[in-house]
C-alpha cells in the first residue's frame, strides 16, 4: 500500500483540492495538515483557504500552487 503522503501528493498534483473530510474518506488520513506540512518541507507548494460551509463551520481546502 503506497503512504498517505504520496497518495495526497498525487491527488493534489492532478490539479484537485483537498479538505480533512476528504482525506480521511478516500486515504484514511486523520492528519491532513501534518502530512501537507511534510509535502511543503519536501518542496511542493502548497496553498489553502479557509471555506465556511452553510453550518457556519470552518474548513481547510488545499491545493498545490503550479
Amino acid at each position: 500500500m503506497e503512504s498517505q503522503t504520496k497518495l495526497i501528493k498525487a491527488h493534489l498534483q492532478a490539479g484537485k483540492t483537498l479538505t480533512a473530510i476528504q482525506a480521511l474518506e478516500m486515504f484514511g488520513c486523520f492528519r491532513l495538515a501534518a502530512r501537507v506540512k511534510d509535502l511543503k518541507d519536501s518542496g511542493m507548494i502548497i496553498d489553502k483557504a479557509m471555506v465556511k460551509n452553510d453550518n457556519d463551520k470552518h474548513y481547510a481546502l488545499y491545493w498545490e500552487v503550479t
